[in-house]
């Protein structure tokens, strides 16, 4: 009788074990700042070249009736007598030193002028962004739950003209009725909340409308999916479905379109500083250019460069917080 053989089962091979990659969101992280540093770089090339062809400072600077020695002797005090490139050589190593020259016109460090100036920027572009929250999300909100009837086209509405009226015309109709009819505010100014209102909500009415009409879209969107519907079946209320499960979900682009409008902020003050004689950056600008003051212009257009790169760099790193899916995918 032949003995009988029993097989052992195959032992199962070990599953591969999948390694992650620690280093993964730093290298991204630095992948991020690489980048935002070459965008500086090339934004302070081209401004400090592009600047220069708007003419020679001297002839600002001086009378008429100067003479060619004294044109000679402030162009070689400003340095302006050298070579093109060697002037860019001598700016680039002023930046690795944040050393931005002194004004042309003021004759004080730029970054000195750029500090006393910046504060009133920031209070403005800061009043300008509450003011667009606190208008675009309840809007876009009531504008997605109530959607096709008359309150969202109401919404709809006013997006329209926000986003179609000019900012300065804006600026300039709120002067002549809130300031000139109703003397209720003043026209200019700084120092008080009176003088903010009227800037403020001037630059505010453009980010209001983009950031409604995203929100209204992308609940839109989100209240139509399968969780929602569950929700809904579960018993939560219109109003509780759309804040406690609708609205992250849709936050994800309206996150991204709030951060580029804080940099839209910042650069559309210079109009709105211009309307009301606003002491900020935006004024600064435009002083600078009128008078060729090229230190103080390469400054200011990197100040607002730099603004839109890091405010775009940090809305880049918050959606791994916002949304899970972005954060496994990286």
């Amino acid at each position: 009788m032949s003995a009988l053989t029993l097989d052992k089962p195959p032992t199962p091979a070990a599953a591969p074990t999948r390694r992650t990659d620690r280093t993964g969101p730093l290298r991204g992280v630095l992948k991020r700042l690489l980048t935002a540093l070459f965008v500086l770089f090339c934004t302070a090339t081209v401004a400090f070249f592009l600047v220069r062809l708007s003419g020679d400072p001297v002839t600002i600077l001086l009378p008429p009736d100067a003479t060619a020695e004294q044109e000679r002797v402030l162009r070689h005090s400003l340095g302006l007598d050298q070579s093109l490139f060697a002037q860019y050589l001598d700016y680039l190593r002023g930046l690795l030193h944040l050393d931005f020259g002194d004004s042309l016109v003021y004759g004080q460090p730029v970054s000195e002028i750029l500090a006393d100036r910046l504060p009133a920027t920031i209070e403005l572009a800061a009043a300008a962004l509450a003011v667009t929250l606190v208008v675009a999300i309840p809007a876009g909100i009531v504008a997605a739950m109530r959607r096709g009837r008359g309150t969202d086209k109401t919404v709809m509405t006013g997006v329209l003209l926000g986003q179609s009226t000019p900012p300065f015309w804006v600026g300039i109709l709120l002067i002549l009725v809130f300031a000139v009819w109703l003397r209720a505010l003043p026209a200019s100014g700084y120092g008080t909340l009176a003088n903010l209102v009227l800037p403020a909500v001037t630059l505010a009415v453009y980010s209001v409308a983009v950031v409604a009409r995203l929100l209204r879209s992308s609940l839109i969107d989100v209240l139509s999916s399968d969780h929602i519907r569950s929700a809904r079946a579960k018993g939560f209320g219109p109003l509780q479905v759309v804040l406690r499960h609708g609205l992250r979900n849709a936050s994800l682009p309206v996150v991204t379109v709030v951060g580029l409008e804080v940099g839209n902020l910042l650069g559309g003050a210079i109009l709105t500083e211009r309307v009301f004689s606003w002491p900020g950056v935006g004024q600064l600008t435009v002083e600078a250019i009128s008078n060729r003051d090229f230190p103080l212009v390469q400054a200011t257009v990197l100040f607002f460069a730099a603004t839109f790169v890091v405010v775009n760099l940090l809305v880049d790193l918050s959606y791994s917080f916002l949304d899970p899916r972005v954060r496994t995918s990286r």
